[in-house]
């Protein structure tokens, strides 16, 4: 090598060092893969039970009707079943639940699982419950209730509380 090419890198390598650059650097890369997973479990959530209100009425001489919805939420392909307990009025049965209200009077209804309200709705028996498959998404699933005609108790509200339950 000449002594005029040994002066140019040696000028150049000053040059790189004075600006803080450094020669070209030779990188090594090694690569790897990363493993990714979840488990999805069978499961089942209710989401929302909205009011199920059979509003004003005076004497109550004929049947009442009313519908409501209950939405749950199942994981897809994940088969469930609804039941309904009797409610928490005194006396209370899948067949005759009971709202109570004023002094602790009474007022009979039933749930059904259907328009026609000829299938009772509960949770003692398989013919009482609702199945269903769950598709991952929410399901809105209805309500139907009914009052009969009954001897009318004092003016006033009444109320219950129903459990859902999910079983899958």
């Amino acid at each position: 090598m000449s002594s005029g090419n040994r002066v140019s890198q040696a000028v150049a390598a000053s040059l790189f060092a004075a600006l803080g650059l450094s020669g070209p650097a030779v990188a090594a890369v090694a690569t790897g893969n990363l493993g990714v997973q979840i488990q999805i479990t069978a499961e089942c959530r209710v989401v929302t039970a909205d009011l199920l209100n059979f509003g004003p009425h005076g004497l109550l001489v004929a049947n009442i009707d009313a519908n409501s919805a209950i939405t749950i939420q199942c994981t897809n392909g994940t088969p469930f079943t609804v039941g309904l307990g009797p409610g928490a009025g005194a006396g209370a049965t899948i067949a005759v639940r009971k709202m109570t209200g004023p002094g602790g009077a009474t007022v009979n209804y039933t749930l059904y699982k259907e328009a026609t309200y000829t299938q009772i709705w509960g949770n003692t028996v398989p013919a009482e419950l609702l199945a269903g498959t769950g598709t991952g998404a929410n399901q809105s699933i209805p309500v139907y209730g009914r009052v009969t005609a009954q001897t009318t108790p004092a003016v006033g509200q009444y109320n219950d509380t129903v459990a859902i339950e999910v079983t899958y």
